[in-house]
């Protein structure tokens, strides 16, 4: 049976988290040092990986091979050391999460060996198991386990990626030795154990779960503590990152989050507490009713007793309410926002430029749990121009064509690799990776818009549909909430806040339904103005829902889509309900194209109104 390892790797030898839209984020990277090479020379090793990309390529998979070859999953289908890439190819067939959860299920049991009985040949890898890190839990409420390995090729191909994320960073803006603090909207408190004994967390938590004693200096230059990093309720830490925030306004250089939707929540919050906040620096301690004792005690002693001039001046900027550019008002040595805009992401990039104004907001990379997948060497682009560098030496990469105006969910049946793909063309990214995946559908959709040498550059497009049942896609639905924002904004109704789709296959004719929240608080009068509003731009609408919807509906498949308004902070619920079914609060985002009946079953109970696009003025 596998026993937990005893002591967990230190906070420098974390990999990697989250998926640049599926479940993409920082958060790794600002756990790793920048080690002992110079920013140019790691900058220099990842340009010269790049220069031949097809054959580090090459070399990538052998290593993988060679390595695990005689895994369990890889001797299913005759899969030796030695293998070459068309054999591999032939051999193994396209894979997904499905195929792995049992396999995963025994790993979190424990157990180990092969399904004929062989206990000493490993499952996925030969590396050996350390913890679970929980995906997003976006699309299911419950959050898939992905088993992190201890695999020393994976760890100096992520170290190099992290070390370049930071390095670009750093070039941009050089290190200031006072004005050095990162206020890290970071959530990382949720850990849970597998029948094994193994943990379970957000990968964002790892460096702080580890017993290693001497961390990242990175962690050093986080303005809030650990305790509320590892708080219990999101909220209550959103709070705390926000007062340790304004206690060091004068220090901060950066703000951070993995995605762009957890600094729009922090804002939001600012929005409405900026009173309790300011009475909070008055008193010298945060008077919410704060159950974890450890938190409150530590937010405490960050604020080191009453602030009353501190105070004063941050209720002068807030009391004016306006809101536009906040940012440098309260922190004016700030230099940059860093999160993932791209993706479901990019929907809060406008709020939040009104909120940064100046201030730029930088991209993230295109890291996953299973992998890294690419780096942004041009950070200062917005999400629409954001560039991807693949990694080849990462994983080895193959790619799925896809095509929008075909039906959703029809595969093409051959990938292609590196040498292969073609600029302008869209495909859906396949790895096979040194912990244990092999040809893995990651069901993120990008299009190649250019090569970094040798090596493709691509654009996050949108995350992969799940079946050909599907008439939709999260482009198409971001499409339609852009048409109806701009109708809201020009008779100045409030924005959208949120948004999600879920097709009903069980209504005959099938039947799409989209759930819009709105912002602020709607009286009778403005939620009958909204209606009417709906009812007259239906057309808007449907102009952005896509080809394979018109042609659905153009043969009679689907019926007339419904429209339902839900109560305000009906997708901040989601949230908590995914994090009650163990989700990471850092990793989670909003669904967009919803597939749980759970989730279907709450929103519909949420609904204030609904309106059909067949209903008359």
């Amino acid at each position: 049976m596998t026993k937990p390892p005893s002591t967990l790797p230190t906070a420098w030898h974390f990999g990697l988290i989250g998926k640049a839209d599926s479940n993409w984020t920082i958060a790794s990277a600002i756990f790793n040092t920048a080690g002992t090479m110079a920013d140019g020379e790691i900058l220099k090793k990842l340009e010269d990986s790049t220069k031949d990309a097809m054959a580090v390529q090459l070399q990538t998979l052998q290593t993988i091979l060679q390595r695990n070859g005689r895994s369990s999953y890889l001797k299913r289908y005759g899969v030796g050391a030695f293998l070459d890439t068309a054999s591999f190819r032939e051999a193994v067939p396209l894979s997904c999460y499905d195929d792995y959860a049992d396999c995963i299920g025994r790993m979190a049991d424990g157990g180990g060996g092969d399904d004929d009985g062989d206990g000493d040949r490993p499952m996925l890898s030969v590396d050996p198991l350390v913890c679970f890190f929980n995906s997003s839990g976006t699309s299911s409420m419950k959050p898939k386990l992905v088993p992190y390995l201890d695999s020393p090729p994976s760890k100096a191909a992520s170290q190099l990626a992290h070390q370049g994320s930071e390095a670009v960073l750093q070039r941009l803006f050089p290190p200031r030795q006072s004005i050095n603090k990162v206020l890290c909207f970071l959530y990382a408190g949720n850990i849970t154990y597998t029948k094994g004994g193994f943990k379970a967390m957000a990968a964002s938590a790892y460096p702080l779960q580890s017993s290693n004693k001497n961390p990242s200096p990175f962690l050093s230059s986080f303005v809030s503590p650990p305790e509320v990093i590892l708080g219990s309720n999101v909220e209550q830490q959103m709070y705390c990152h926000i007062l340790c925030g304004l206690r060091n306004l004068d220090f901060i250089d950066g703000i951070r989050a993995p995605y762009a939707v957890a600094l729009i929540g922090a804002f939001v919050l600012l929005e409405s507490k900026w009173e309790q906040l300011c009475e909070d620096l008055e008193r010298g301690f945060p008077s919410l009713d704060i159950p974890d004792t450890a938190m409150k005690d530590s937010v405490t002693e960050v604020l080191a007793g009453p602030q009353l001039d501190l105070s004063k001046k941050i209720r002068t900027i807030c009391e004016g309410n306006n809101w536009c550019g906040i940012v440098n008002k309260l922190w004016p040595n700030v230099r940059y926002i860093k999160c993932v805009c791209t993706g479901s992401m990019e929907q809060y990039y406008q709020k939040l430029k009104y909120y940064a104004d100046e201030i730029p907001v930088l991209g993230g990379n295109y890291f996953a749990s299973e992998c890294c997948v690419g780096i942004n060497l041009d950070i200062l682009q917005p999400p629409q121009l954001t560039r991807f560098v693949l990694l080849p030496n990462a994983a080895y990469f193959e790619f799925l064509p896809f095509n929008l105006d075909q039906d959703i969910g029809v595969d093409a049946r051959e990938t292609v690799d590196f040498s292969s793909v073609e600029v302008g063309k869209m495909y859906e990214v396949v790895v096979t990776t040194y912990r244990g995946f092999y040809r893995y559908r990651l069901g993120d959709i990008v299009r190649v818009v250019g090569f970094h040498n040798s090596s493709p550059e691509v654009e996050f497009v949108m995350r992969a549909p799940k079946s050909t049942a599907e008439i939709l896609t999260e482009r198409d639905l971001m499409t339609a909430m852009e048409n109806l924002q701009l109708v809201l904004r020009n008779v100045k109704m409030p924005d959208v806040s949120e948004f999600a789709s879920f097709f009903n296959l069980d209504s005959n004719p099938k039947q799409l339904k989209i759930f819009v929240e709105v912002g602020g608080v709607l009286q009778d009068e403005k939620l009958q103005e909204l209606c009417w509003l709906l009812r007259r731009n239906f057309s808007s609408l449907e102009d952005g829902l896509g080809g394979v919807y018109k042609k659905r509906k153009g043969r009679g498949e689907v019926g007339p889509f419904l429209v339902s308004i839900v109560k305000p902070g009906s997708f901040n619920r989601l949230l908590e309900m995914a994090i009650e079914n163990g989700a990471p609060a850092s990793q989670y985002k909003p669904p967009k194209i919803i597939r749980n009946p759970e989730i279907v079953d709450f929103m519909e109970g949420s609904a204030l109104v609904t309106v059909s696009s067949d209903s008359s003025d």
